[in-house]
């Protein structure tokens, strides 16, 4: 037969023919199916497909395996593994049994696996070669020169989704859902509407694995390796496959598809798609989309990496220490010499705690420890540098509008002390005391540590002399000991006089607050 299966310029396509002749598929020898009812199936830029009725499969095929892959336009195929006397050929084939109205001709076929080394006797028919042509649009272009300029994940999506209408696309409503490696977010959802051309971004936690919403949703199905999803929804509301479906059809949506978004480290997200066009996605459509989704892909994982290493520093770091890192301050010895205030704040008693409650109790009260100082260290401007053990290392740096920061801190350490109270007030099993030093003056604040191994903190003499009085107060009985410096703008203070401190030199001036100021 002279030409071609689906040109150049007719866009992505599927064209399904018989082969009129018997076909034999072997394998070193063996044969795998014989069929006078073999199909072949052209898919723009992809080689010639056989497919073989399942009745026509001699070999021996082992039931579904956990493989599934998807098609917008075939659907999901599932796979078999090929049992032969002295071998087993691991998802050698793979069949639609429920194909897409696209494909319904090989419904319930077999295609084989490149890895079945299959060697296919054609009976002397002759295969159309299937032109390669090449991908062009709108769409494709900007994915090659223009995405890249897209700063954020709902930027490049709300581009993308105006790149698909001017390529022809009739995309209503778009979706991406990708995962993150953040302590409280199980990811992002990001959603595109076409006619407001805004997007809307949800962060659930990760709850949302449990919640009915999720369950019985394309995200979780998709998610999980389960494979795409495509749905016409102009059928009844009982044939669909998910309560989603029925609202999108409610909004005037015509077709519908989940299909998953790769990462190469094998995490699954998933892409979906709401038509409203009349005759809903056509097959050139979901090709184009299909084909450029590695691209789309990737560019979500760039943004997701960097969000991730944003979070996770902050998660180990903190904010202010995350940002400086990711700024480039990434060798040791970068750094800067600072004003600020240090406080250590340790909790009391930590080893009769948990030897009281054990080891799981005792860590939750731990958390709610650390939980609470945090949360105020936070909110006085300070950052939590590490948790130590039992205790918490935070700084106050000065800052350029002139803001005090040792009364920051020590505004901070009141506070601590005053809502930990509150907690065992209310439930006396939630028994935290704390010791709190706090001392002010000039720190390096930077990396530290081995060429392969980096603590980004404070050195200096005010970040031991902090330590110090907190383990002071504990044997003086005082929540609250600070250096002069701190204490020099704070009235209702006890004046503890110069006191020697373990491995401090110079005896330090020191004053104990109350939690009440």
């Amino acid at each position: 037969m002279e030409g071609s299966h689906l040109g150049s310029n007719a866009g992505y396509g599927i064209d399904i023919q018989p082969i009129e002749a018997t076909v034999t598929i072997s394998r070193r020898g063996v044969v795998l199916a014989q069929s006078t009812r073999a199909k072949v199936m052209y898919e723009t830029r992809l080689p010639p497909q056989v497919y073989v009725p399942r009745a026509d499969i001699v070999a021996p095929l082992s039931e579904h395996t956990a493989l599934k892959t998807f098609c917008p336009f075939k659907g999901t195929a599932r796979y078999h593994d090929i049992q032969l006397p002295d071998d087993v050929i691991e998802n050698g084939v793979w069949c639609y049994d429920d194909a897409l109205p696209e494909s319904s001709a090989i419904n319930g076929h077999i295609g084989f696996m490149p890895n079945a080394e299959a060697e296919i006797d054609f009976g002397g028919a002759q295969l159309d070669p299937v032109a390669d042509g090449n991908i062009t649009g709108p769409l494709v272009d900007w994915l090659m020169r223009g995405a890249a300029s897209a700063t954020t994940p709902a930027d490049f999506l709300a581009a993308l989704g105006r790149k698909m209408e001017d390529s022809g696309i009739a995309v209503k409503r778009m979706a991406a859902m990708i995962w993150s490696l953040h302590p409280m977010i199980a990811g992002k959802n990001y959603i595109w509407s076409r006619d407001t051309n805004e997007i809307t971004t949800f962060a659930p936690s990760y709850e949302v694995h449990d919640h009915p919403s999720f369950v019985n949703s394309p995200l979780r199905h998709v998610s999980q390796g389960l494979g795409g999803i495509r749905q016409r929804l102009d059928v009844p509301e009982e044939d669909m496959q998910f309560p989603i479906m029925r609202d999108l059809k409610a909004e005037g949506a015509t077709d519908y598809v989940a299909m998953p978004l790769f990462f190469s480290n094998g995490q699954i997200n998933v892409l979906t798609l709401t038509s409203d066009h009349p005759k809903g996605f056509t097959t050139a459509n979901l090709g184009l989309i299909f084909e450029v989704s590695s691209v789309i892909s990737r560019f979500f994982e760039v943004f997701t990496q960097k969000e991730n290493a944003q979070s996770l520093l902050e998660t180990y770091v903190g904010a202010r220490t995350g940002a400086r890192v990711l700024g480039g301050e990434i060798r040791r010895g970068d750094g800067d010499d600072i004003n600020a205030a240090i406080m250590f704040c340790d909790l009391r008693g930590s080893t009769k705690l948990e030897e009281d409650l054990g080891r799981a109790a005792y860590i939750d009260l731990l958390n709610t420890f650390f939980d609470t100082t945090s949360a105020i260290v936070d909110a006085h401007g300070g950052e939590v540098l590490k948790f130590i053990g039992d205790a918490v290392l935070a700084v106050f740096p000065d800052t350029e509008t002139g803001s005090d920061a040792g009364a920051d801190a020590l505004q901070a350490a009141r506070e601590i002390v005053q809502q930990l109270e509150t907690m065992r007030q209310n439930d006396p099993s939630h028994c935290c005391e704390c010791s709190i030093g706090i001392s002010y003056g000039q720190v390096t604040y930077g990396n530290v540590g081995s060429r392969e191994r980096l603590d980004f903190t404070v050195i200096g003499r005010p970040a031991n002399v902090a330590a110090r009085l907190g383990d002071y107060g504990k044997t003086v009985g005082h929540r609250i000991v600070v250096t002069k410096q701190v204490a020099r703008h704070e009235r209702g203070c006890k004046a503890l006089g110069a006191v020697s401190l373990h491995n401090v030199k110079e005896p330090v001036e020191c004053f104990a607050f109350s939690a009440d100021g």
